[in-house]
C-alpha cells in the first residue's frame, strides 16, 4: 500500500485491549493504514508483539501504554498524557472485555460480577469520560465500542457478560445522543463469530480452525473510523461492512 493510499494517515487512534485477538488485529490494520497508534492493554508482552508486527509492516512506531483498565485513575492519567502529547484524539476503540463465568445467575461469584462490570462497563465509561474532550478536538472524532449479540439474545448462563454488554450499548447510545451537534460519532460494532481466546473459553469443544480469524473483521473497524463515516449511535454488524 502506498503512502497516498493509506486511509488513516495522520489520524491518532487509541485501541484498548490491543495485546491480542480483535484488538491486535485492529491495531495491525490501522497501522497499515497509516494511523499513529496508542495501544493499551494489561499484558506488556502482548503489546510488544503487536508493536513488532506493526513496525515490521511499515507502520508508525506505536505508543505503548501498559494499563489494567480496572485502574480507573490510570485511564484519567492516560487522557491527560495524550492531551499533553497530541492535544487531540481522532479514533477510540473500546475493545477490552472479560467473559465472566458461564454459570447460573444465582451462582455468579460477586468478584466475577464486579470484574465484568469494571472492565466491560465502567472502564469504557472512564474511557469516554477521559477521551471525550480529546475526540471533540478532532475534525472527525470516531469512537467504536465492541459489543455482542448476547446483549440482545440473553442466553442462559451468560448473565454477567450479556448484562454488561447491554449496559455498554445503553452507555454508548446515550453518549452518542449527546454528540449530535459535534463532529464526533460513537457507535457499537458486533464482530459476530470470530476466533479469539474468549470464544475458546466460552466454547471449549469448538474447533477454532472452523472460525474466521480476527483479521477478517478489521475492515469494518477501518470504515467506521474514517472521517466519511456519518452514522451515530448505531449497532453495526461487522459482516455488513466486509
Amino acid at each position: 500500500m502506498t503512502e497516498a493510499a493509506r486511509r488513516l494517515d495522520g489520524r491518532i487512534a487509541l485501541i484498548a485491549g490491543a495485546s491480542r485477538g480483535i484488538g491486535a488485529a485492529v491495531a495491525r490494520a490501522y497501522g497499515r493504514e497509516g494511523a499513529q497508534l496508542v495501544l493499551v492493554a494489561r499484558t506488556v508482552g502482548g503489546l510488544e508483539e503487536t508493536d513488532d508486527a506493526i513496525r515490521q509492516a511499515g507502520g508508525k512506531t506505536p505508543v505503548l501504554a501498559p494499563l489494567d483498565l480496572a485502574d480507573f485513575d490510570g485511564i484519567d492519567r492516560l487522557g491527560a498524557a495524550l492531551h499533553k502529547r497530541f492535544a487531540r484524539l481522532d479514533i477510540l476503540v473500546g475493545n477490552a472485555a472479560v467473559l465472566g463465568a458461564l454459570t447460573p445467575t444465582g451462582h455468579i461469584d460477586p468478584e466475577v460480577w464486579r470484574q465484568a462490570l469494571d472492565i466491560n462497563v465502567t472502564a469504557n465509561w472512564r474511557l469516554i469520560r477521559g477521551m471525550d474532550p480529546l475526540l471533540r478536538r478532532s475534525d472527525a472524532g470516531r469512537a467504536i465500542f465492541v459489543t455482542s449479540g448476547a446483549a440482545a439474545t440473553n442466553p442462559p448462563y451468560w448473565a454477567a457478560y450479556a448484562a454488561t454488554k447491554a449496559a455498554l450499548e445503553a452507555l454508548v447510545r446515550c453518549w452518542a445522543g449527546e454528540l449530535g451537534k459535534t463532529a464526533v460519532k460513537a457507535n457499537l460494532l458486533d464482530p459476530g463469530v470470530v476466533r479469539t481466546a474468549m470464544r475458546a473459553q466460552a466454547f471449549p469443544g469448538e474447533d477454532p480452525d472452523t472460525l474466521a480469524g480476527p483479521d477478517s473483521i478489521a475492515e469494518a473497524f477501518i470504515r467506521m473510523a474514517l472521517p466519511s463515516w456519518d452514522r451515530n449511535g448505531e449497532k453495526v454488524l461487522a459482516s455488513s461492512l466486509r
